[in-house]
């Protein structure tokens, strides 16, 4: 698989994946309260944008999806 392909449990595909930007790290520790949120990518499918990790395909339950920017 190539490097950032990842499967993604809302796609149930193999999809592009990218590390959150610094503004998306802000947003996701507000949302969940955690201090390090270094490991979590996005899913960049069109109209997805789910979070997950390296290793946890469904680290959040309900599923958390990165909000499109302003």
């Amino acid at each position: 698989m190539p490097p950032g392909i990842k499967f993604c449990y809302t796609c149930d595909t193999d999809e592009p994946h990218r590390p959150l930007t610094e503004n998306e790290e802000v947003w996701l520790k507000d949302r969940t309260g955690q201090k390090n949120v270094d490991g979590y990518f996005m899913c960049e499918a069109p109209s997805c944008r789910n979070v997950r990790t390296g290793f946890d395909k469904r680290p959040f339950d309900p599923v958390i999806r990165v909000p499109l920017p302003d």
